[in-house]
């Protein structure tokens, strides 16, 4: 697995896919929560539905407060702003605990997780769903590329401890081969399964 960065920049990348990933979720309609999505086995609502968990899962990796999930039947606009809530919220909290608390390692279930290996997990899931939420909407951007470039290795080395195309926290499909040209957001939705079709 490739060496995972300090905390400290870990959570700089964090708040880079948040701040990606927000935009994308900005002007969702009720009638869009239906739409498919790159998730084969998920429409939107069930992405946004996926996301709020992850959310309160990240969060809770840094402190162990989970704000708690919204009401699945809850309009698009109440199910957006809660989602841009909790993103902000996790910036805050991995930023407070950054500061406050020197651990490097994190539990998570039974396992013990560095913290920051925690955290670039965070930031490839909340990346690569933003995109997902932007292709569904037909108002995706490209992923950035100098974003793309520093969560391409991340993602490489924690693919071995995600579980391709079942349950849990990284639904992501088998690798999938990127154009010879590719960027590297290409290469990167290639590795997680997604074909870099143009926004």
């Amino acid at each position: 697995m490739t060496a995972a960065p300090g905390v400290s920049d870990a959570v700089e990348l964090l708040e880079r896919s948040l701040s990606y990933t927000r935009v994308a979720l900005s002007g969702i309609s009720d009638d869009e929560l239906g739409r498919p999505t790159p998730c084969t086995r998920w429409d939107l609502r069930d992405l946004l539905a996926h996301m709020d968990d992850a959310l309160d899962a990240f969060t809770e990796g840094a402190t162990g407060a989970v704000i708690g999930p919204v009401d699945a039947g809850a309009p698009a606009a109440v199910r957006t702003a809660t989602l841009q809530r909790k993103a902000c919220a996790l910036v805050g909290v991995w930023s407070t605990a950054l500061l406050g608390d020197l651990r490097e390692t994190t539990s998570v279930g039974d396992a013990t997780l560095n913290r920051s290996v925690l955290a670039l997990a965070a930031a490839v899931e909340i990346t690569v769903h933003g995109w997902d939420v932007g292709i569904a909407t037909g108002r995706g951007r490209p992923i950035p590329e100098a974003l793309a470039a520093e969560l391409l290795p991340m993602a490489v080395g924690l693919g071995d401890e995600a579980d391709r195309g079942g349950p849990g926290p990284h639904p992501f499909g088998a690798p999938l081969v990127p154009a010879v040209d590719a960027s590297y957001g290409e290469r990167l939705l290639a590795f997680l399964g997604r074909r870099p079709t143009p926004p």
